[in-house]
């Protein structure tokens, strides 16, 4: 099963040095089993597209709580057993539903498929989602509207064998 793993920056470094994920359970997204399979090939894609987008608003929250590591959202694609994602008991069925899971093991850096990351051109952008964030949260629309622009920007597409490259 296909997930996508919100990190940042300092994260894919040290899944680099160590050779897995940190400890599990680890939050992630994937297309909800409900959703999967029921429509066409297109569909599929569409719907792998929006679990990256779900994940990469996850790496945004990372960044916040990791003041500071480098402003890019990280989200590896990478495919683990089905029994090893569960649903989050603690978001509750809704998040679940939207394709929020954990991944109960940690991810070996073997069944990492891609990374994909922010360019350095997005930084200001990313930085300023991250200060607005909270107060987008509480419902402040200017706020809403600068987080909404880091999404403007597509996370590039990085093969396992780019990351010392994409690292240093």
């Amino acid at each position: 099963m296909r997930v996508y793993l919100p990190l940042t920056l300092t994260g894919l470094e040290e899944l680099h040095r160590r050779g897995e994920t940190g400890s599990a359970p680890l939050s992630a997204c994937a297309v909800p089993p409900a959703l999967r399979g029921q429509g066409g090939p297109g569909d599929e894609e569409e719907l792998e597209y929006a679990a990256l987008g779900l994940a990469a608003g996850m790496s945004l929250r990372l960044l916040v709580a990791e003041p500071e590591a480098v402003p890019r959202r990280v989200v590896l694609a990478a495919d683990v057993a089905e029994s090893d994602v569960a649903a989050d008991s603690g978001r509750g069925p809704d998040a679940h539903a939207a394709g929020e899971v954990l991944v109960t093991r940690p991810v070996p850096l073997a069944r990492v498929a891609a990374v994909h990351v922010d360019a350095p051109e997005a930084e200001p952008d990313i930085t300023a989602a991250a200060d607005a964030l909270e107060a987008a949260d509480r419902g402040d629309e200017d706020a809403r509207f600068v987080v909404d622009r880091a999404t403007d920007h597509e996370l590039l597409w990085y093969a396992v064998q780019e990351i010392g490259e994409l690292l240093r």
